[in-house]
């Protein structure tokens, strides 16, 4: 995901948690236990995860909006809590049987005008996901110039027809802001509306909104609800960030280390690297989770193939130390360059190293070339 919105919506209330970037309490596993810098995973969604049964699935969202706040549809508020059982994450109620409606036979077949016209004649009869439809190809171009503005036309009709797709694709456009007015607070009705028909990642912007107080009041409480709701409904990311605020007691009564290693569990076997490293922090803590320093040396070596730099500094520490994993130096080394590189310094690795002869070093700084070179590549 960018980071288009990153200032806005990161998690601002959880950064008391944090500590610098790449700073360590001593030479032991203090440093590799200590608390990273929040907000390596809380940035505003902007692809559905789920899409309409019988429909393409939406693109990535782009810039572009057209309206002003006063020609948003009306919303209704949504309740303090999520209903027991919410509906699909899609609007089911004017889904089609796949291959049954034209403008989406044509869209499939690549013939891109023809499944212009025909949505937009859809959306003339009142069919909402033609509108979506036509709003998607204005967004990429497809057959078509790219056109943002005639997206955000579409989005927000296909929004006051009623679908959950095109309510979520038009609050990103809001939220994003760009050639035309950026409106949080329009974004927030568009998420909000989304999250009434139980749509995921609608949810999860929406606590976003809530914790950082960008286009909704400050509300730790309403925003741990729909985290957790879009936790549980297998969003990577809420999974992530429920188990921080799990772990930090935000929206909560108090700090659960159980719950918060369980959240963090689930976002790391989802391949997050920001939960791989965290996660790799708890089991080295035996924070709510059995003490393991193997798999948690693992895990930081997983986050470090990712480019996680703060799970590249770890891994040094794990191998310089010989903490989960055996003593090796040059490797260390290697990891270490890397994660300086990266803009994480530790002196003390630093001084560590400064201690190696000049052949070990130059084969340290040739491996760490080597690893960032095939990395660029992926």
């Amino acid at each position: 995901m960018m980071r288009t919105l990153a200032a806005v919506l990161l998690l601002a209330s959880l950064a008391g948690r944090a500590l610098a970037q790449g700073e360590t309490s001593s030479w032991t596993s203090d440093g590799i236990v200590a608390p990273v810098a929040r907000g390596g995973a809380s940035k505003i969604l902007k692809t559905a995860p789920v899409a309409v049964p019988g429909k393409a699935p939406l693109p990535p969202v782009g810039q572009g909006v057209i309206t002003t706040r006063s020609q948003a549809p009306p919303v209704p508020i949504l309740p303090s809590t999520l209903p027991a059982t919410p509906p699909p994450s899609g609007d089911t109620t004017v889904a089609k049987t796949a291959g049954s409606d034209p403008a989406y036979e044509a869209f499939d077949q690549g013939r891109y005008l023809t499944a212009l016209e025909l949505a937009k004649t859809a959306a003339g009869n009142g069919e909402p996901q033609g509108a979506t439809l036509a709003g998607r190809i204005y967004q990429e171009g497809l057959g078509v110039p790219r056109d943002d503005v005639q997206a955000a036309q579409w989005y927000r009709r296909g929004a006051e027809l009623g679908d959950v797709n095109a309510m979520f694709a038009f609050g990103v456009m809001l939220a994003e802001g760009g050639a035309l007015k950026k409106d949080s607070a329009g974004a927030a009705k568009m998420f909000e509306q989304a999250a009434l028909k139980g749509h995921v990642a609608a949810n999860y912007n929406l606590a976003l909104q809530f914790l950082s107080g960008d286009g909704k009041p400050e509300n730790p409480r309403r925003a741990f609800a729909h985290m957790q709701y879009a936790a549980e409904n297998g969003l990577p990311n809420a999974q992530y960030d429920l188990a921080t605020l799990y772990a930090t007691g935000n929206g909560i009564e108090s700090a659960n280390a159980f719950e918060a290693a369980k959240w963090y569990q689930r976002a790391s076997d989802a391949g997050l690297p920001e939960a791989q490293l965290d996660l790799g922090i708890v089991l080295f803590a035996g924070q709510g989770i059995e003490r393991n320093k193997t798999r948690g040396a693992e895990l930081f070596r997983t986050a470090a193939e990712k480019g996680n730099a703060i799970a590249q500094d770890r891994l040094a520490l794990c191998l310089a130390f010989g903490e989960g994993v055996p003593v090796n130096l040059a490797e260390a080394t290697k990891w270490h360059i890397i994660a300086r590189s990266n803009g994480v310094d530790n002196r003390q690795l630093e001084q560590l190293f400064g201690k190696l002869g000049k052949s070990d070093r130059l084969k340290a700084e040739q491996a760490a070339s080597e690893w960032r070179d095939r990395a660029a590549l992926q």
